[in-house]
C-alpha cells in the first residue's frame, strides 16, 4: 500500500524542493549501509530551541564517523529557518521539528570510507507532535528489555535498527518506550534518555559509549540547578529504576515526561504511587519557561 508523503517543502543537496520529489541516487551510502548521522532540533513558536546545542552534537557525531560538516553554523540556521518559516506560512504550524540527516555520499559499495566525497545532506520540518494532556496528568506506561543494540550509542546514526525494534516491542504492549539495560545497567530508552528520582534527586545514567547524550542531559542539569533539585549522573541498576519514587523520559519532542508504569507496575510509592510525582511537576513548569528564553 503507499503511503502518501506529507506536502511539505525539504532541502536536498542546496535545492529546497516538495519532499514527494525529493531523489537520492540508490548508491548514497546512507540508503546501502546506513552510513550517517542526523539530528532534531524542535521549534517552539517558528523559534529553533537550543539550536546550537543540537549542531555541536550534529558536529561531534560526524566527527566520530569522520564526515566534514558540510556547512557553517549560520548555513545550517538560514536552512533551518527557511523550512521552518516556509512550513509555518503554508499550514499555519508554529510548532515543528526540523530533522537533519548527513550522510557520506555517493560511491560504488565498498564498506572502506571512500575519501573526497561530497556528503548528502537532507533536511525537513513536520509538526511537533506534542504528548497530550491525558499523558501529562496520568503519565504513560513503558515496558524494559536488555539493551541489544550496538556498542556506540554515543554516535546519533541514522542506523536505527536496533532502536527501531526496541520502539516496535513497546508499540506492541501498548507502551510508549521501551527501557533498556545492560549488564543490569540502565543506558537509555529506544528514543528517549531515562531518569529516576530518589528521594528528591534527579539521576540518570552516565554520558558513555553506550548513551547518546541528549540535548536535555544539560538542559536538566539546569532546570534543577534553577529548582534546587539535587542532579547526578551515575550507574543506575535495574532494580533501582524498579524501585524508584519517579520515572521520567526526556527527549526532543517529549520535552520531560513521567513514567507511571514500568512492566505493567506502577511506579513510585503511598499516595503517589502510580501518577506523575512533585519532580516531575516542577521540572515541566521549568521547561516551559526554558523554552521561551532558549529559542532563537
Amino acid at each position: 500500500m503507499a503511503i502518501a508523503l506529507p506536502d511539505t517543502l525539504c532541502y536536498l543537496n542546496g535545492h529546497y524542493t516538495p519532499l514527494a520529489e525529493a531523489k537520492i541516487p540508490v548508491l548514497d551510502r546512507g540508503f546501502i549501509f546506513g552510513d550517517g548521522i542526523y539530528d532534531v532540533v524542535p521549534v517552539y513558536g517558528r523559534r529553533l530551541f537550543r539550536f546550537d546545542e543540537h549542531l555541536a552534537r550534529l558536529e561531534r557525531s560526524l566527527a566520530r564517523i569522520r564526515i566534514p560538516n558540510p556547512h557553517t553554523r549560520d548555513e545550517w540556521l538560514e536552512r533551518c529557518r527557511c523550512l521552518v518559516q516556509t512550513l509555518a506560512e503554508t499550514r499555519g504550524v508554529d510548532d515543528q521539528v526540523v530533522y537533519i540527516q548527513v550522510t557520506r555520499g555517493v560511491a560504488p559499495r565498498d564498506h572502506v570510507m571512500p575519501e573526497g566525497l561530497e556528503p548528502t545532506v537532507f533536511m525537513m520540518v513536520n509538526p511537533l507532535k506534542h504528548a497530550t494532556a491525558d499523558q501529562r496528568h496520568h503519565g504513560v506506561a513503558c515496558i524494559t528489555a536488555r539493551d541489544f543494540r550496538w556498542e556506540r550509542g554515543d554516535i546519533k546514526s541514522t542506523s536505527l535498527l536496533g532502536n527501531v525494534l526496541a520502539r516496535q516491542m513497546s508499540a506492541d504492549h501498548g507502551a510508549v518506550e521501551t527501557i533498556m539495560f545492560r549488564d543490569g545497567f540502565l543506558t537509555e530508552a529506544s528514543s528517549s534518555n531515562v531518569w529516576i528520582v530518589q528521594e528528591g534527586a534527579l539521576i540518570g545514567a552516565p554520558k558513555s559509549e553506550h548513551v547518546l547524550e541528549g540535548i536535555r542531559f544539560e538542559l536538566l542539569r539546569e532546570l534543577c540547578e534553577d529548582c534546587d533539585i539535587p542532579y547526578s549522573l551515575r550507574p543506575v541498576s535495574e532494580a533501582e529504576l524498579l524501585s524508584a519514587d519517579e520515572v521520567l523520559l526526556s527527549s526532543a519532542t517529549k520535552e520531560v515526561l513521567p513514567v507511571t508504569r514500568v512492566d505493567g507496575v506502577p511506579v513510585g510509592h503511598g499516595a503517589l504511587r502510580g501518577k506523575p510525582g512533585p519532580v516531575y511537576a516542577r521540572l515541566y513548569e521549568a521547561y516551559q519557561q526554558a523554552k521561551r528564553l532558549q529559542s532563537i
